[in-house]
């Protein structure tokens, strides 16, 4: 592995989503920043979208991990539930959202006592002046049926508040399932939304730089002309991601290796060639865009 050889005291360009590796340029941070104010301000619906790839995951674990900053330490405001993998029938959901609430529940319960035994919880949580918030990751594959019992979920509330606030991460294909007329009341109570975008051409510089001092350390180690990725790498490594931090991270590790490979300290414009024709979801646009250059 390349970690000593560069000066690493991890690596740079995992694909797990990491809180410690966040990146907050512009677009990420107006996403937390909508999820942060949405929830204090009591909203029952966030919606947050994005490309395969663009970190929406790791949004949801950075926001899961801020959101009660504010709070006093032990008096927490916020109650969270995280469910990574929506595609369950409504029950099932039912369930899992009582599991990470720490709610008991009895095994042969139906749904509708189910759904009474999660009101008179959230109703307890809300006397205690705690607000819970239910993250659904990769909702775009969330069945109708289901779509249509997290909508009822959100009609739990009092006078004053609702007793559950839900937010939505999934790819552009959930606004497609939202807009169909079953699930219409669901898209309609859709307050906060955010889309996330592939990162720019300046922002991705600063991304290499973020996670490359992160993953030092401690160790300060410099590089050839103060980078590790030249210039002309940087360029063809936007093109060959479009920007999709995901497949960045997948381009930059190989690369990486190669580089490693020959006992050289700074990845080359090869390098990344290299790792693009290694990566089948990174060809099209960049052989498109040498093309252009002959």
């Amino acid at each position: 592995m390349y970690l000593t050889h560069f000066g690493f005291s991890e690596a740079p360009f995992g694909i797990t989503p990491d809180t410690s590796f966040f990146f907050a340029c512009a677009d990420y941070q107006q996403a937390l920043n909508t999820l942060l104010v949405a929830v204090n301000e009591g909203e029952g619906f966030i919606k947050i979208t994005g490309e395969v790839g663009t970190g929406k995951t790791l949004l949801c674990r950075q926001f899961l991990a801020s959101i009660n900053n504010d709070c006093a330490e032990g008096q927490q405001r916020f109650i969270t539930a995280y469910i990574p993998n929506p595609y369950l029938e409504p029950r099932t959901l039912l369930l899992a959202l009582a599991e990470e609430l720490g709610i008991v529940l009895r095994k042969d319960a139906d749904q509708h006592q189910l759904l009474k035994s999660l009101t008179l919880s959230l109703l307890d949580f809300s006397q205690q002046g705690k607000q819970v918030v239910l993250c659904l990751d990769e909702a775009q594959a969330m069945p109708m049926e289901t779509l249509e019992a997290v909508r009822l979920l959100s009609n739990l509330e009092t006078e004053k508040r609702k007793l559950l606030q839900i937010v939505l991460f999934g790819q552009p294909e959930l606004n497609l399932r939202l807009q169909q007329d079953s699930i219409r009341q669901l898209n309609q109570r859709i307050t906060f939304h955010y889309h996330l975008s592939p990162l720019n051409r300046r922002d991705l510089d600063h991304y290499l730089a973020h996670r490359i001092s992160i993953a030092q350390g401690n160790t300060g180690v410099k590089f050839a002309n103060g980078r590790l990725f030249s210039g002309h790498a940087v360029r063809l490594l936007h093109v060959a991601s479009g920007g999709i931090p995901r497949l960045i991270n997948i381009l930059a590790h190989k690369a990486l290796m190669l580089t490693y490979g020959e006992g050289r300290q700074q990845v080359e414009a090869r390098h990344i060639r290299a790792a693009a024709r290694d990566t089948e979801a990174a060809k099209q646009d960049l052989w498109r865009w040498l093309a252009m250059l002959q």
